[in-house]
C-alpha cells in the first residue's frame, strides 16, 4: 500500500512564524508552498524550495485569497475571471522560482477559504482546475473527495489526486468541519494517528459521529502553522511505517505512472 504525506508549507506572516518548517520538511514527502498572497513572500519560497530540494520533497503552489490579515481563511467573492488570475498568477510566483532552484512543480493545491468555497461550487472548483490546465496540463490539482472539485477535475479531465487531513474533523456529507467549531481540529496526535490509518486502511473518510464514507485516498496533509503539526507527522510517519505503508512523492503515486 502507498500514499503520499503532504504538508501545507512556507506559510509564514503574523499569524505563524514558520517555526516547524525545516523539521517537518525532513519527514514528509511533499511540501504546498505559499504563493505569498495568504502568507509567505518570493524571499520565504525560495528558502522552503530550497529546503524541499535538500531533502528531496515534491513541492506544490499553495494558492489562496490576497489577505494575510486573515490568513486566506476569510471567503471571499470573485468572478470567474478574477478567480482564474488570482490563482494563475500565484502558480507562476512559485513556478518561477522552482525553475531558478532547478527542482520542477509538480501540483497545485488551494488554500483556506478558497478551498473550502471551492469544494461547495462547482464553477469555482472548474476555474480554478481551467487555470491549472492553462498553466500546465502535467500540474496535479489536490483536492478533497465529495467535493464540486473532484467533479470539476473529472470533468476537465486532468490529473488529480484525493487528500484527506490528519488534523481535522469531518461533517457527514465528507467536509471539513468549521474551525468555529471547537470540535473542527484534532490536537492530539495519537488520536490524529489512528484516525488517519484507519482511513488509510478502509479506503474511507471517517467522520466525526462516526459514520464511514468509502472514497480514494492518495495523500494525508498536515497543516505545517498547527502548534502540534511536528507532533502528528512524526507519529503518523511511524504509524504508516510499522503498518507497511508506503509513502511517495504526489507525482510518483502509482495512479500517475
Amino acid at each position: 500500500m502507498e500514499v503520499n504525506l503532504n504538508c501545507d508549507l512556507g506559510e509564514k506572516s503574523e499569524h505563524y512564524d514558520g517555526v516547524n518548517d525545516s523539521a517537518l520538511m525532513e519527514l514528509i514527502n511533499t511540501a504546498n508552498i505559499a504563493c505569498g498572497y495568504h502568507a509567505g513572500n518570493k524571499e520565504v519560497i525560495d528558502t522552503t524550495i530550497k529546503l524541499a530540494k535538500k531533502n528531496r520533497v515534491s513541492i506544490g503552489a499553495h494558492p489562496g485569497f490576497a489577505d494575510k490579515k486573515n490568513f486566506g481563511r476569510k471567503r471571499v467573492n470573485l468572478g470567474n475571471k478574477e478567480l482564474k488570475k488570482l490563482v494563475f498568477d500565484q502558480i507562476e510566483i512559485v513556478d518561477e522560482i522552482a525553475k531558478n532552484n532547478e527542482w520542477p512543480l509538480t501540483h497545485v493545491k488551494p488554500h483556506g477559504a478558497l478551498n473550502n468555497m471551492a469544494c461547495e461550487n462547482f464553477d469555482m472548483a472548474f476555474a480554478i482546475g481551467e487555470s491549472i490546465k492553462e498553466y500546465c496540463k502535467n500540474l496535479i490539482y489536490l483536492i478533497l473527495p465529495f467535493s464540486e472539485m473532484e467533479k470539476a477535475a473529472q470533468k476537465l479531465k486532468i490529473n488529480y489526486a484525493c487528500e484527506i487531513f490528519a488534523d481535522r474533523n469531518y461533517e457527514d456529507n465528507g467536509h471539513l468541519i468549521s474551525r468555529s467549531s471547537p470540535y473542527a481540529i484534532i490536537r492530539n496526535e495519537q488520536v490524529a494517528a489512528e484516525n488517519t490509518l484507519e482511513m488509510i486502511n478502509n479506503s474511507a473518510i471517517k467522520c466525526f459521529s462516526g459514520k464511514q464514507l468509502k472514497c480514494t485516498i492518495d495523500s494525508i496533509c498536515i497543516h505545517g502553522d498547527n502548534a502540534n503539526a511536528l507532533e502528528i507527522t512524526k507519529k503518523i510517519g511511524k504509524m504508516l511505517k510499522e503498518n507497511n505503508v508506503q509513502t511517495v512523492h504526489l507525482n510518483n503515486l502509482k495512479k500517475f505512472k
